[in-house]
């Protein structure tokens, strides 16, 4: 199963608008954030966001620096 990478993108940026604080740089709390907030039922989804929330975290407080 092919996942849209251009949706996970969309999804993750929504979300970091949405709730902000939810998020941290961390990939596993990310993922348990991601349960909590939303109904996607694909792993490979979850970790798809998840990571790409990580890294732009780690991407913002590396330019805020």
């Amino acid at each position: 199963m092919e996942i849209n990478i251009v949706k996970a993108k969309k999804l993750a940026k929504k979300l970091l608008e949405m709730y902000p604080e939810r998020f941290t740089s961390d990939f596993n709390t990310n993922k348990k954030a991601l349960v909590e907030l939303t109904t996607v039922s694909s792993k490979k989804m979850q970790n798809v966001v998840a990571g790409y929330i990580s890294r732009l975290i780690k991407k913002h407080t590396k330019i805020s620096r």
